[in-house]
């Protein structure tokens, strides 16, 4: 969208929050970058330039607005609607691939030389991987100076600098302010917010860190946090006073987090055995929501058919719920086959309690990590409780993503990945669509032999048959996952209601 100025200029003017995170605003003459929402006086259009990315407007010498706050918008929608591999290198950069890995590791993951990854994301986003990651390393910086006492040596480790030189270079580069300065303006603002009634938002408890995670309005709550909770494992997950609370396991450790809706944000507050972990937290944790969607144009198209419209205008922002682990969601998935959503939870739970990794939770009652692949494939098949077909659909399952051989993260090929299940023994078409849908992330994943979207269909006119709808769907394309939102959102289910407080 960068590309059409005058289009920019009129979000930039109007001051549209909806395109936050699809381009960044340069102004020459300040030499700041906002994002299109800013609320300042909008400079005069031959001010502005236009950047893809927050790590292109940082690499062409701007820094960050301190009103507006860019590097915090919401992620561009792009990444999250597409499986090439411009969107599957966003989505492992953002996961933290490149500071753990460097660029060669980002390659290996995705199959490219790192001389193809670097061409496609110039051409697409202005900056190379390196850069992108510079750019992720100040926004967690920044993060961890604002909401933690840590020492500034620890800050730049933890945000994952080689040096703590390069580190205050990068600080005062992209926020024009050094850590130290960041952090008394940071204490600034608390005192002002508590002297006007709000609530802190720093975290006081080692490890832990709080935030606002923001997103695209509109967002209907209900069946976000209402499909977690009433699909929450005991021991992993739970729903306690107002907020879904979950176990993760991280690259450098596991953490908690705990996610409350709450008025123009999602609260989220993180304890991190490594704060290393904290920008791959904030990522799964967006994922989990859905959070950089695009409801605008998810709800627009759904619109255009007449059978789906009343039910968009009665909740207008569906997300649909993904996961922290789609390796974890794949498993269930597995144990959710032909039962109700209360036995799949209790499979699911005796599994967790026999082969999980004890965590301690001194906020609530989560107790264990959902186990690894690589621990439950050392398991005898005969001690799992359950019925011998499942079993080894189960344990081939197991097998092929503990030997690595079947790839669910973020970098993921959709199609091959569909492919790669669709013949492991005993994983149908409902199987393949759900894990698509919820663990790979895909928008137009399609559940036609589902039942709840069969008795949907059925009660809106439709014919239920799988190969009928199938067809219908196709007017949905690419938002059918959120059409199956809209169409479970017609029965009675505790899926569609948040629990009480």
């Amino acid at each position: 969208m960068h590309t059409d100025a005058d289009r920019c200029v009129r979000a930039v003017q109007s001051k549209d929050a909806r395109f936050d995170g699809w381009f960044f605003t340069a102004v020459t003459t300040t030499r700041i970058y906002c994002r299109p929402s800013c609320p300042v006086v909008p400079p005069k259009p031959r001010n502005m330039t236009f950047y893809p990315s927050a790590a292109a407007a940082q690499q062409a010498g701007f820094r960050a607005c301190k009103r507006c706050r860019p590097d915090a918008s919401p992620g561009s929608p792009r990444w999250n609607e597409r499986a090439d591999l411009a969107a599957r290198a966003m989505r492992l950069i953002a996961d933290g691939v490149v500071d753990r890995e460097g660029v060669p590791g980002l390659g290996a993951r995705l199959g490219y030389s790192t001389r193809q990854i670097e061409r496609q994301l110039l051409a697409e986003l202005g900056a190379g991987p390196l850069a992108l990651a510079r750019a992720q390393r100040a926004q967690t910086a920044r993060l961890l100076i604002e909401t933690t006492s840590l020492p500034m040596g620890e800050v730049a480790f933890a945000s994952g600098f080689a040096s703590i030189r390069t580190f205050n270079d990068t600080v005062r580069e992209v926020f024009a302010f050094s850590p130290s300065e960041l952090r008394t303006r940071a204490a600034g603002r608390g005192r002002a917010g508590a002297a006007a009634g709000a609530t802190a938002t720093a975290a006081t408890t080692p490890g832990t860190v709080s935030l606002r995670l923001p997103y695209r309005a509109p967002l209907f709550p209900d069946n976000l946090f209402g499909h977690l909770a009433a699909t929450a494992v005991p021991g992993t997950e739970e729903w306690r006073e107002g907020a879904y609370r979950c176990t993760m396991r991280l690259p450098h450790g596991h953490g908690i987090a705990t996610l409350r809706p709450a008025d123009g944000h999602i609260g989220c507050r993180l304890t991190l055995t490594d704060l290393r972990d904290l920008a791959a937290a904030v990522s799964r944790c967006r994922r989990l929501l859905d959070l950089d969607a695009d409801p605008e144009a998810v709800d627009g198209l759904l619109r255009e058919d007449p059978l789906l419209a009343p039910l968009v205008d009665r909740a207008p922002g569906r997300r649909v719920p993904h996961t922290v682990d789609p390796a974890e969601f794949a498993l269930r998935a597995v144990l959710g086959q032909q039962v109700s959503t209360a036995a799949a939870r209790t499979l699911a739970g005796r599994l967790v309690t026999a082969h999980g990794t004890p965590v301690e939770d001194p906020d609530g009652g989560l107790t264990h990590l959902f186990p690894a692949p690589e621990a439950l494939a050392e398991l005898d098949p005969a001690t799992l409780a359950m019925p011998g077909t499942r079993r080894r659909t189960f344990t081939a399952l197991v097998a092929a993503l503990a030997s690595s051989g079947l790839d669910l993260g973020p970098g993921s090929d959709w199609q091959r990945t569909r492919e790669q299940l669709a013949a492991l023994p005993g994983i149908g078409p409902w199987t393949v669509e759900t894990i698509a849908m919820r663990a790979l992330g895909d928008p137009d994943a399609f559940v036609a032999t589902d039942l709840g979207v069969r008795l949907a269909a059925a009660g809106l006119g439709l014919s239920a048959t799988p190969a009928a709808l199938t067809r219908r769907s196709r007017a949905w394309q690419p938002w059918r996952s959120y059409a199956v939102q809209h169409l479970w959102a017609t029965g009675d289910h505790p899926v569609n209601r948040m629990p009480a407080a």
